[in-house]
């Protein structure tokens, strides 16, 4: 079981976006979209199958990536208001870490 960090989490994040970005500038398409098609095995054309390909994974990497953000923020949260003192929430710059995949 290994740990995740914030920043390990925003910096996967950071390089799947740009790399995805690249590709929907590229094909004039979401990726959303093109997952939704790609997942379908609609779009088995030969030529551009390499791209494809890389496109999907780091797709795959960015949904990931976000999941794991939305779970590691909200366990921040809770711990952040179960500490809750009479000034209110107190947030510091210590990195929280996450322990993926999580344990059972």
């Amino acid at each position: 079981m290994a740990e995740v960090t914030i920043t390990q989490i925003l910096d996967d994040l950071r390089v799947a976006d740009e790399i995805t970005r690249a590709f929907e500038r590229r094909y004039w398409l979401s990726s959303a979209d093109f997952y939704a098609l790609y997942s379908q095995g609609l779009l088995d054309d030969g030529e551009h199958t390499d791209d494809f390909a890389e496109w999907s994974a780091y797709y795959q990497v960015k949904l990931d990536r976000e999941a794991l953000l939305r779970v590691l923020s909200k366990e921040r949260l809770r711990q952040l208001t179960s500490d809750l003192g009479a000034g209110g929430v107190l947030i510091d710059s210590r990195e929280p870490a996450l322990r993926w995949p999580a344990p059972a």
